[in-house]
């Protein structure tokens, strides 16, 4: 995909990403480092909790879901980072042989009205998994570079 700036966003544009299949070592290996409930780094555990068998940490899936974004290249070229997210909303677990995908939906842009060279595109996210249930929601703010010569 070409350099994108902010010019390049508007209301209503959607993407989607490749989708990701999610293993139980996956799972596991994310916890254990970031978010080690038992749940997430036990199978014995998971089966006798509340979620009946292990389940993704929502951060790995948050974090892998902008990743899978951010390699489709929608940001590529403009990306100045971002003030933050809002709404994120854990809605479904996501086990071990899940496959996900992240789609983004521009749902607002605005000039910075502080610097010329730049300006905001809000994302609604949503990650389905393979039966297109939506198991994590957010909306991201993104700064994004005006393309060169349009500041």
């Amino acid at each position: 995909m070409n350099d994108r700036f902010y010019e390049d966003f508007e209301i209503g544009q959607s993407y989607r990403s490749e989708a990701v299949t999610l293993t139980e070592s996956d799972i596991i290996d994310f916890a254990l480092r970031y978010d080690p409930q038992q749940f997430h780094v036990d199978k014995r555990a998971a089966e006798q909790s509340h979620f009946g068998g292990l389940i993704a940490s929502g951060w790995h899936v948050a974090a892998l879901s902008f990743r899978m974004f951010a390699q489709a290249g929608i940001l590529k070229g403009g990306a100045m980072g971002s003030p933050g997210l809002d709404k994120l909303r854990w809605l479904k677990p996501v086990r071990p042989g899940d496959t996900i995908h992240a789609f983004a939906e521009v749902i607002d842009r605005r000039d910075s009205q502080s610097r010329d060279d730049r300006g905001y595109v809000t994302l609604d996210f949503q990650v389905r998994n393979q039966d297109d249930d939506v198991v994590m929601s957010y909306t991201v703010i993104e700064i994004l570079a005006r393309r060169p010569g349009q500041g």
